[in-house]
């Protein structure tokens, strides 16, 4: 388990490649996220996905949330966005609002945990984006915590649990302690009118708000 620091400001393009190669070529890397720091591996290999929850010790019951560089990505990658996801993603990302979406077929089955749905969000930490846009594609962002462990913004604690399964973790990208706080709101955009599936970060007031002033153009 090779732990390297980055420069959550100015991240250092060699470490970004570095974890961008081992999460396309199947491995499991450990990524800041705006809060806490995650497991990212590529969705799109059941492999890399089963690999996730070997890591946490966790049953494949729940779905695992993506990140992306950017919007553009998300509709290249999981689908089109719709209007109403259009209007959240154009004024909440990058930030913390995940989108619950229709899930394409590419993506492995597990990381939807049986659902036809999948989470995704655009990230703010500019590591995790930039990690997302090496890869050219979106990644998994699910908590770096084994199963009955709190979920942790200390790269120290994810080194610490993971220390017994580290052959099964290739890179750890270490920015330091991270600002913690709320999870991201999940909001459903797959029909015709929003629903809220988590509260989170980003409140149901501001997201009915920014609904609103949209239907009034």
């Amino acid at each position: 388990m090779r732990r390297v620091f980055v420069d959550p400001e100015f991240p250092q393009r060699d470490a970004i490649e570095e974890a961008a190669s081992r999460i396309s070529s199947g491995g499991v890397v450990v990524v800041p996220t705006d809060t806490l720091y995650g497991l990212a591996v590529n969705p799109f290999r059941n492999d890399s996905v089963a690999r996730v929850f070997e890591v946490k010790r966790r049953p494949p019951e729940r779905g695992l949330p993506l990140i992306a560089s950017d919007a553009a990505q998300v509709s290249a990658h999981i689908g089109p966005l719709g209007s109403l996801g259009k209007t959240l993603a154009d004024r909440f990302w990058p930030g913390p609002l995940t989108l619950l979406v229709k899930a394409p077929e590419t993506v492995s089955p597990t990381v939807t945990g049986g659902s036809p749905k999948v989470g995704v969000r655009v990230p703010a930490d500019r590591v995790a984006r930039a990690i997302c846009k090496a890869c050219n594609r979106p990644i998994t962002a699910t908590s770096a915590n084994l199963s009955g462990q709190p979920p942790t913004a200390d790269p120290d604690e994810v080194e610490r649990q993971f220390r017994e399964r580290a052959h099964l973790v290739d890179l750890i990208i270490d920015v330091g302690q991270l600002a913690g706080g709320a999870p991201s709101t999940i909001v459903d955009v797959t029909g015709r009118a929003p629903v809220l599936v988590r509260p989170g970060a980003v409140s149901w007031e501001d997201i009915e708000a920014c609904l609103a002033a949209e239907h009034q153009k």
